[in-house]
């Protein structure tokens, strides 16, 4: 029997990260959650996650220190990274995908393209 998929959530807006968890565990996955870059590198390194929802600004450790942290990590390869950022320059974008994003999704975000987005990463292989 299949596991259910694992998300780490990672935001330090707590009304972002209460409707995300709604949103994941409506569709069935299993969440964790980090209010900030420092949770985000112990969750990291704690549990394999198969998707990290990652916001770039954070107050301590940001999103792309988070996804290089990952990245570095040959044990959680496997894990997809969807950047949700309200920083969507060229720029902060193209530096998404240089430290190793899956998807970067400019905030606002729509939940169904979210939602599909995660599907489409987890029915992938890494």
């Amino acid at each position: 029997m299949p596991t259910t998929p694992h998300i780490l959530i990672v935001d330090d807006e707590p009304n972002i990260v209460m409707s995300l968890e709604f949103l994941m565990r409506k569709n069935g996955y299993q969440v964790s959650i980090a209010r900030n870059g420092t949770e985000a590198l112990e969750a990291v390194d704690r549990t394999a996650f198969d998707v990290v929802l990652l916001d770039v600004m954070m107050p301590d450790v940001d999103g792309y220190q988070v996804c290089r942290h990952l990245r570095q990590r040959p044990d959680r390869a496997s894990a997809r990274v969807i950047f949700l950022s309200a920083k969507s320059k060229e720029a902060d974008i193209q530096k998404g995908y240089e430290v190793g994003a899956d998807v970067y999704m400019p905030k606002p975000f729509s939940t169904r393209q979210l939602m599909l987005t995660v599907k489409e990463l987890l029915a992938t292989p890494a």
